[in-house]
């Protein structure tokens, strides 16, 4: 049987690929990072281990002892978590760090896609067995953009990719071609709630890839929670990357959007 190994972090985007491979005949080896994920992935998954951030050698170890060649890493992980001072990296991850040139993820991300794939584990596209959940460009739902939220998407559109370009974030937060804010290592949802603030509603949220993007990954994701912060911050808008943003439990989505006001926008 083919086995497929997953790097599972926070929310519901872990659970989709367990349970989607499994649809496609893969025996699922799951390794959860501790504080970050569900322990129910236990239930979708065929084996499942949980290590501490940092834990890179026993996580090359469980994949090796499971004979995994492939890996999906999948899921949020709370990269500030690295200055909170309760991180251990272990000696393998001592010894990525010293080679990175940054922290950036891009940096962080991709030495440790080097250092499995040097073990003989290969990370693959983080959208490989989601595929149906990349919607493409235009609107989803019943509720189009006015004019000046058309402006506003527009405007926020070259900031997000301006910042993305240096891997900083990827999120932007706009009002009437004003920047609230800017999403840096707080993560998008800190990011929609201080633009929120800043903004008393009205704002438009823009989410883009970054011009390289590896979609193994740090791909844009949006789901129900991100729809919530949206909602608690009286957003008009989010616009999206086409095919290259992940939605998760979309149909869902779009609903619960639809009720609330709220514009969802692919563009390109």
């Amino acid at each position: 049987m083919k086995i497929l190994g997953l790097i599972a972090g926070k929310g519901r985007f872990p659970f989709l690929v367990a349970e989607e491979a499994r649809k496609q005949g893969y025996r699922v080896a799951c390794c959860g990072i501790e504080s970050h994920c569900d322990t129910g992935l236990s239930r979708v998954s065929d084996i499942y281990r949980e290590i501490k951030l940092g834990q890179l050698k026993r996580l090359r170890d469980f994949f090796k002892n499971e004979g995994v060649g492939e890996v999906v890493m999948a899921g949020k992980i709370e990269k500030v978590r690295l200055f909170d001072g309760h991180v251990r990296p272990d000696l393998e991850m001592a010894k990525v760090l010293l080679k990175v040139r940054d922290f950036r993820d891009d940096s962080l991300l991709g030495g440790i896609a080097h250092y499995l794939s040097s073990h003989g584990i290969e990370l693959q596209d983080s959208t490989r067995f989601l595929r149906n959940s990349l919607p493409g460009e235009g609107v989803l739902g019943k509720r189009r953009p006015s004019r000046e939220i058309e402006e506003d998407i527009q405007f926020g559109w070259r900031i997000a990719k301006s910042i993305a370009a240096l891997d900083i974030g990827q999120t932007v937060v706009v009002k009437k071609k004003a920047v609230l804010a800017l999403e840096a290592i707080e993560g998008t949802d800190e990011t929609i709630r201080r633009g929120g603030q800043l903004g008393r509603g009205g704002i438009t949220v823009v989410k883009v890839a970054k011009p390289q993007q590896d979609m193994r990954f740090d791909v844009p994701t949006v789901g129900l929670g991100t729809l919530e912060r949206l909602i608690e911050a009286k957003a008009k808008s989010l616009a999206f990357e086409a095919g290259k943003t992940i939605f998760i439990d979309l149909e869902t989505l779009i609903k619960k959007a639809d009720q609330a006001g709220i514009i969802l926008v692919g563009r390109v």
